[in-house]
């Protein structure tokens, strides 16, 4: 993954509402019943379906690390979807999402004005329309690249233009991502 899409996938889980199951066991009877079913579950971790019904009955109390860590990005996963999928349309329809990035902006404007990139530190919150571009492109799978020309658009209008109150042509570079963080 790259650096929008977890962030995107970060501030998608800080919207739940309840702390997902914690023991192994309770990790993998949501599974289960999400999965509907052994057979599913054991697929979709990559281990045999007798292995999950050892974990079921609590003959395995510790997976492996590499299991432990797939088990728990598959519960985060499925964990709460009416509510991730609540914030994510009260993003895109009247919430907006809000990002905070410190990156390298640059820009390209009329003749006598300054387009030196420099590293700046920017809280800003996006419109709906725009949060809705990016849930939206995140959705189907889009790349980061895509994911950072949506914010860079984005935080063009709404920062440096003002909503096309001033620096009518401008256009801006988003390159050299130091972190970006999104809150919806």
């Amino acid at each position: 993954m790259g650096i929008f899409s977890d962030s995107l996938d970060k501030a998608t889980a800080n919207t739940l509402t309840r702390p997902p199951p914690k023991s192994p066991q309770a990790q993998m009877r949501f599974l289960v019943k999400t999965a509907k079913g052994t057979r599913a579950a054991a697929e979709t971790l990559g281990i045999s379906q007798r292995t999950v019904e050892r974990y079921l009955k609590g003959q395995i109390k510790q997976p492996r690390p590499d299991l432990a860590t797939r088990l728990v990005d598959e519960v985060r996963r499925r964990w709460q979807p009416r509510v991730r999928e609540r914030a994510k349309r009260h993003a895109a329809t009247t919430g907006g999402i809000v990002i905070e990035t410190r990156a390298r902006f640059g820009f390209t404007a009329a003749p006598g004005t300054t387009d030196d990139a420099r590293i700046r530190l920017i809280t800003q919150q996006l419109p709906p329309d725009y949060a809705a571009r990016l849930l939206d492109a995140h959705a189907v799978g889009a790349t980061d690249q895509q994911l950072q020309e949506i914010a860079a658009e984005g935080l063009q209008e709404v920062y440096f233009k003002d909503r096309g109150q001033r620096a009518p042509g401008l256009r801006v570079a988003f390159t050299d991502i130091d972190y970006v963080e999104l809150d919806f």
